[in-house]
């Protein structure tokens, strides 16, 4: 195809929270409900519509397809996924947001999407792992070349995988906030306007896909500590009261 004339441009969202009861960070699911991708699993996607820029249509996906309508949270862009394999009946690319929401509100799915769901992340040697229920998805092993996925993906068995490419925007989300974590940690934003540096550990440990216990707490905060600033104490608990941290003012960018 020659022609750039029904080229279809959809804007794709990975929206990251954090579930403090479980100590899990989480990533946001929709199943399909519309073909090809009918009852699939995949990250929001909408369509861009021509009155609106990228971010516009990424904020707006949140509010359809997931009813959520906050006037705090953060969205950056990650990247464009435009690879001519990325569809097989049309020309189709993918502009890709990161969203950050301080809380886990309650889903409700909206156009386009059967259900909505909190995907707790794990992981394994080669790959990040999401769990909901008994929905197990892994993000695209770290072996896998971009080229090599996008020559066989149109082999793979939609009900064991995510749908299309979002197994490789997934794992291209979670290399961008690892390699972030030591000198632009937005993924803090999670957290919520302050939080303890054990809550900070555990993000860290997830996408370092490590254990919290293998992150002093001590050594965390010596070569951590310029990230963030002290807020104040943590109260209502038994015990010591532990300190309260936010990012630092250069590194918030709401």
């Amino acid at each position: 195809m020659n022609s750039t004339e029904n080229l279809t441009v959809n804007i794709v969202n990975i929206i990251w929270s954090f579930d403090s009861n479980s100590e899990k960070v989480m990533v946001l699911l929709i199943k399909n409900s519309r073909a090809p991708y009918t009852d699939k699993w995949g990250l929001p996607t909408t369509l861009l519509r021509v009155n609106e820029n990228a971010e516009e249509a990424s904020l707006r996906l949140i509010r359809e397809k997931i009813g959520i309508d906050l006037p705090n949270f953060y969205t950056e862009q990650l990247e464009t996924f435009s690879n001519v394999h990325r569809s097989l009946d049309k020309r189709e690319i993918a502009l890709t947001y990161m969203t950050y929401l301080p809380s886990m509100p309650d889903l409700t799915p909206g156009y386009g999407a059967k259900d909505a769901a909190w995907f707790a992340v794990d992981y394994d040697q080669t790959s990040y792992v999401l769990k909901y229920q008994n929905f197990v998805f892994h993000t695209l092993a770290d072996t896998v070349s971009e080229n090599d996925f996008y020559q066989k993906v149109d082999q793979l068995d939609a009900s064991k995988n995510l749908i299309s490419d979002h197994s490789l925007i997934l794992r291209e989300a979670f290399k961008r906030v690892t390699n972030r974590l030591d000198y632009l940690p937005t993924i803090l934003l999670i957290l919520g306007d302050s939080f303890t540096l054990k809550k900070a550990r555990e993000v860290y440990a997830t996408f370092n896909k490590r254990s919290v216990n293998e992150i002093d707490n001590s050594n965390f905060r010596k070569t951590h500590g310029h990230l963030f600033s002290e807020v104040g104490f943590e109260h209502g608990k038994s015990g010591r009261p532990a300190k309260l941290y936010k990012l630092a003012q250069i590194l918030d960018p709401r």
